[in-house]
């Protein structure tokens, strides 16, 4: 066995080494989902990502007799650190096999970086924000992965903790059947709130017309989400890349959002599961992997819940449960059969007890560790 370096990924080759690990990590694992790759080179990319702005990054990868064994990425998030006045490093995008030696390798080499820096927790996996893949998968290994989440091997888990590392935080993952009647309680309240000419929902048929409120949302989204954990909010310019790079995936049908005078106060999105899609696909886009999505969109039976959010004044009066139900309703409409929470915190009681209610149970958990420096 060769001897072990760990090197910065400065080259585009080097780059295209980290990318591009993962697939060779998990080639035994049939089920293992890949990445979207044209996402990932924007992702890792200083100047394309805009959140190299206000965060500082290191790329890792280990190798042995000049082949890639493993990679990390390391992240300073100053923007995250100053609004919560923290001093925490963090590190995600974390991949090896199960080799003590080389986990140990790349961790210590972020964390010495971290110190160096002035940090003094390191938090991970976490990246640039809570819309990165957030931890390791440590419960539920025999349901499907899903896009948006960890895939990480089973062995993860026992590594980071075999490091000193400890809980930060756990978020779960809920899987149920789509209720064709809905508990009593949301019935009552949807018949009140379709009454109450105060609040208008908003549904959409086209791309076209939900195009206009993208922005809006993704305003609200950084009101709403500001004591989420791990939540950085955006800036102007990040809000038009970032309706530019999702406006062409969302699927109007599964979008709702609430008005009152004009004015924006809630919205919901889902989305069919594509994960087969990306399979299928090889997470390659191009020449066709984008037609093997698209038509996984169509015939998906699975609902993912993505985001959703309501203003702090409005909070409490229904407008949660109509949004979701509408949603509900509209994949009963196009045949689906499975609803998925995507990721909740798990001291998100309110959410959690929404899903309990229509009958949905946790199914995967993922953990986020913390280790002081």
């Amino acid at each position: 066995m060769g001897e072990l370096v760990i090197k910065e990924v400065l080259t585009k080759r080097d780059r295209r080494e980290f990318i591009y690990l993962p697939e060779k990590v998990h080639k035994n694992e049939p089920d293992w989902l890949p990445p979207i790759y044209m996402d990932e080179w924007e992702l890792y990319d200083k100047k394309k990502n805009k959140s190299y702005q206000y965060a500082d990054a290191l790329l890792l990868l280990a190798c042995r007799d000049n082949k890639p064994v493993g990679r990390i990425m390391g992240i300073i998030n100053k923007r995250y650190n100053e609004i919560n006045n923290e001093q925490h490093g963090r590190f995600c995008f974390m991949e090896c096999y199960n080799d003590k030696e080389v986990f140990h390798a790349l961790l210590t080499r972020v964390e010495e970086w971290a110190k160096q820096n002035g940090m003094s927790m390191i938090i991970g996996p976490l990246g640039f924000s809570d819309k990165d893949p957030q931890g390791f998968q440590i419960e539920g290994f025999e349901y499907p992965l899903f896009m948006t989440a960890p895939n990480n091997s089973k062995y993860m888990p026992e590594l980071i903790e075999a490091e000193g590392y400890q809980k930060k935080i756990d978020l779960v993952d809920y899987l149920g059947k789509i209720p064709e009647k809905f508990p009593l309680i949301y019935e009552k309240v949807l018949a009140r709130m379709e009454n109450n000419k105060e609040y208008k929902i908003v549904e959409f048929a086209s791309k076209k017309e939900l195009k206009p409120y993208i922005i809006g949302v993704l305003e609200l989204m950084n009101e709403t989400f500001a004591e989420i954990y791990g939540f950085v909010p955006l800036n102007d310019k990040e809000k038009t890349d970032f309706a530019a790079r999702y406006l062409p995936i969302l699927d109007p049908k599964f979008i709702k959002v609430i008005e009152t005078n004009g004015k924006l106060v809630g919205f919901a999105v889902g989305m069919p599961d594509i994960s087969k899609g990306i399979r299928d696909s090889n997470g390659k886009l191009l020449p066709f992997g984008i037609f093997k999505i698209l038509k996984e969109s169509k015939r998906s039976k699975k609902l993912l819940m993505m985001l959703g959010g309501v203003k702090k004044e409005y909070r409490g009066k229904g407008l949660e449960v109509l949004m979701g139900v509408k949603i509900l309703q509209s994949g009963i409409k196009h045949k689906m059969d499975t609803l998925d929470s995507h990721l909740v915190l798990e001291n998100n009681t309110k959410m959690r007890g929404e899903y309990e209610r229509v009958g949905c149970k946790v199914v995967k958990r993922f953990r986020i560790y913390q280790k002081e420096l």
